[in-house]
């Protein structure tokens, strides 16, 4: 990693994943030439969906919006990924396209798979980080230092007593 590379979260959101967008969506990605430094399915919780979604607390259609990410329309789970390089935001977001999937350019990702639902939600596939520090906040929230391959963040060793930790029977 250089001074010069960034981080973006990208998830691919229930919608992407019921659709079976998964490999476009990765296909297009590749086009950035960025590294994926980080991959996971998750079962979004309500509390990991609160906080990713902690901006849009005032915004009439949040109980929709972590309903969505939670996967109560689709199927429960979403793929969160971090890539990493230079210009990473603006080239993942580049290919993206607009947030919104109608006025999204037709040959970005949501242009071309988004839709919005007659609740006002936008089903769009895929989530980016906007800025680096949102980037940061969204990385730390998703995923540990320890699932990320290289150390894009400052971390710590600390000492956990009461950890509870789910392990193979």
């Amino acid at each position: 990693m250089t001074e010069k590379d960034e981080q973006s979260l990208v998830l691919i959101k229930p919608d992407g994943l019921k659709k079976s967008l998964t490999g476009n969506i990765l296909t297009r990605l590749s086009e950035t030439k960025l590294d994926i430094v980080a991959a996971k399915i998750v079962r979004v919780s309500r509390e990991l969906a609160e906080k990713h979604y902690c901006h849009m607390k005032e915004k009439p259609f949040y109980e929709e919006l972590i309903k969505y990410i939670m996967g109560e329309y689709h199927k429960r789970k979403v793929m969160a990924m971090v890539y990493c390089g230079p210009g990473a935001i603006a080239k993942v977001r580049g290919i993206c396209g607009a947030t919104n999937p109608e006025e999204a350019d037709p040959v970005s990702i949501r242009g071309a798979y988004g839709r919005i639902t007659t609740k006002g939600v936008y089903e769009n596939a895929i989530h980016t980080s906007v800025s680096a520090e949102e980037a940061e906040r969204e990385i730390k929230l998703w995923f540990e230092p320890e699932e990320i391959i290289l150390d894009i963040y400052p971390t710590k060793e600390a000492k956990l007593q009461s950890l509870k930790k789910r392990v193979w029977a």
